[in-house]
């Protein structure tokens, strides 16, 4: 089973970067996925999520209108589209998998818990 993500880097403030996870080795259908991040001693904290189901959506209040998830179930391929970049961005992004039945169940599971499959992550700096 992987989540392989990829697509971070060095930005400048006001910045776009765009994420992707492609899913494999497990059927993803019955999963909602989501991008979560996580800055050194900081909890992470889920950014965007997207059912299985219907493909809602849900974003944390802090990326809420300038991130966008979307997902190609036939690629298996999750995409966080990231526009107006801040340095308060800068962290490490993951994306992960849970056997949840909503988006924002996703987002919004306490950081105690961990995730049925997660991926190593890509590292997002944004800078000037």
């Amino acid at each position: 089973v992987q989540l392989q993500a990829s697509g971070g880097g060095l930005v400048q403030p006001g910045g776009s970067l765009r994420l992707s996870c492609v899913v494999s080795g497990f059927t993803s259908d019955d999963y909602a996925i989501g991008w979560f991040r996580q800055a050194p001693g900081t909890e992470r904290e889920g950014v965007a999520c997207i059912s299985a189901s219907d493909g809602t959506t849900y974003y944390a209040n802090s990326v809420k209108g300038r991130f966008t998830i979307s997902r190609d179930t036939a690629k298996n391929t999750v995409v966080l589209q990231m526009k107006s970049l801040k340095p308060e961005d800068t962290a490490l992004y993951y994306c992960a998998a849970d056997r949840l039945p909503s988006s924002s169940g996703l987002c919004r599971m306490p950081p105690r818990y961990g995730h049925d499959f997660r991926g190593q992550g890509t590292l997002v700096t944004v800078s000037s």
